[in-house]
């Protein structure tokens, strides 16, 4: 538990990070904000930040403000490890600001979960951050005043200090946070409480995404704020619309309407990949669930990718509507041949080589009796490195497969992100270094056929404009220097960054 003075205690030691990295895209953030009078904003936090739990399980926080003060609870863990009952009822208040945090600046520790809470003239704010910014380095040297202590390693404490420097110097909160998002390049989707205002304000790209809408009737003047639309689902707010990219909206209590104003000029490049895998599939982007669109590019991957088969099974749970899509278009039965382990998040404990060796299988597990004497295409989202997909093909194998085509709903990933979601650097991707038919090779199946560029953004309804395709095409729509491309740890101090795994 943490008061506005910044003081915290801890209620369990700071996990170690995990040996081994998942052979996948990882999640971006997740932000959470609820402004209610007389309802329990801290508990319908939690409920919303449970509902993003799939964009980051390191750490999890929420700040409550009443009378006045802010009362900020944050820990390491999933949502429902950070918060019990006990706790939220300490929280009561009518603002909440909360996180759920995935690292991909500052590596993973408790000193860098959020929410941030600074103190400032106008009283106490607290600031949650989906994104990251590539002149992390540049704007905390512009910041070092010589009196300012930095208490994390993240580019997000970063953007709250130059917001609480802003006010100190005079600004009043609007123009302060601001002030602060023109000194920032890359991406970031905010949240923040202030004692009489909420604030969401997009980066002018809108590269990652985020959402409002009414908690109550018209009348109600109750917001909520959140990165994806399911957030607004799960305590039966009402959809208002998107945080445009570039735009800054401030609610206040009783208000019918938020005021909403563009900060800066908008040039919208939405991450694709949160269509295509970050985002919960009943999460609504461009008018319909992105469950509807995974369908369609199972679909249109069928028809660039067609292959003779007796059944399609999607890799849990990201790869299943793209499969019932392929299914659909190719008429080959879909049929359910891999069972998840839904309460497997991100584990701590590492099994040991010798299990590894014995194919230990902690998410995943082929059903024998679905895929024996079958020829299978095995639909995913992506393949990063080509370690987990290689094991998949054998446990398909192993499980008396006789043919495994796959089949990726996505473009080959190309080039690591530098906006929000944490990937290997170049020489780790596998379509960096090899050709599709050496990949087929290295997986050892019989085929293998990614989703085209076009076919991808043809799903989406929508110009290629639209969208960042950077992964897949190196082209980063946000200017970046060489020395931010060498490592996501740069602000951590020499030799820490081995510390994130």
């Amino acid at each position: 538990m943490q008061n506005h003075d910044g003081s915290q205690k801890l209620r369990r030691p700071v996990h170690q990070p995990i040996a081994e990295r998942p052979d996948r895209m990882e999640e971006a953030c997740g932000v959470y904000a609820v402004l209610a009078d007389g309802q329990p904003v801290a508990n319908l936090t939690y409920f919303g930040l449970y509902s993003l739990q799939h964009r980051g399980q390191e750490s999890a926080g929420i700040a409550v403000f009443n009378h006045g003060k802010v009362r900020l609870h944050k820990d390491m863990g999933l949502v429902s490890q950070v918060f019990d009952q006990d706790v939220l009822a300490r929280m009561p208040g009518n603002l909440a600001i909360g996180h759920n945090r995935y690292s991909t600046t500052g590596s993973s520790k408790a000193c860098n979960a959020q929410p941030v809470v600074l103190m400032t003239r106008l009283g106490p704010f607290a600031f949650a951050h989906n994104g990251n910014l590539v002149n992390a380095a540049e704007l905390r040297d512009k910041l070092d005043d010589g009196q300012t202590e930095f208490t994390s390693t993240t580019d997000s404490e970063l953007i709250a200090f130059a917001i609480q420097q802003a006010v100190n110097r005079g600004m009043d909160w609007k123009p302060a946070i601001i002030e602060a998002a023109a000194m920032c390049r890359g991406a970031f989707s905010l949240v923040i409480g202030t004692v009489d205002a909420l604030y969401a304000l997009r980066d002018s790209y809108g590269i990652r995404p985020l959402v409002f809408g009414r908690l109550g009737d018209a009348q109600s003047g109750h917001w909520v704020v959140s990165s994806e639309s399911c957030g607004l689902d799960i305590i039966g707010a009402a959809f208002e619309a998107d945080v445009d990219p570039g735009e800054l909206i401030t609610f206040r209590l009783g208000d019918t309407e938020p005021k909403r104003e563009q900060w800066a000029e908008p040039s919208a490049r939405m991450c694709v990949f949160e269509m295509i895998y970050f985002a919960r599939p009943d999460s609504r982007f461009f008018g319909e669930s992105l469950y509807s669109y995974r369908q369609r590019i199972g679909q249109i991957l069928a028809r660039e990718s067609g292959v003779e088969a007796d059944l399609v099974i999607g890799v849990p749970d990201s790869g299943i509507p793209a499969a019932i899509g392929f299914s659909q278009a190719s008429g080959i039965t879909f049929a359910d041949g891999l069972i998840k382990n839904r309460y497997v998040g991100r584990t701590f404990i590492q099994p040991t080589q010798a299990m590894r060796e014995a194919g230990i299988r902690v998410k995943l597990n082929p059903l024998p009796d679905v895929l024996a004497g079958k020829r299978v295409v095995v639909i995913d989202d992506s393949i990063v490195r080509g370690t987990t997909s290689r094991k998949l093909v054998q446990a398909l194998r192993d499980a008396g497969a006789t043919e495994v085509h796959m089949r990726i709903s996505s473009p080959p990933v190309t080039h690591p992100c530098f906006y929000g979601i944490d990937t290997d650097t170049q020489d780790q991707l596998i379509a960096a270094r090899l050709t599709v038919k050496q990949i087929e090779d290295h997986l050892k199946v019989d085929t293998l056929a990614y989703l085209s560029k076009e076919g991808m953004v043809e799903a989406a309804h929508a110009s290629s404009e639209h969208f960042c395709t950077a992964c897949f095409d190196g082209s980063y729509p946000i200017p970046m220097d060489d020395s931010v491309r060498s490592s996501k740890l740069m602000l951590e101090p020499s030799g820490v960054a081995a510390s994130k795994g």
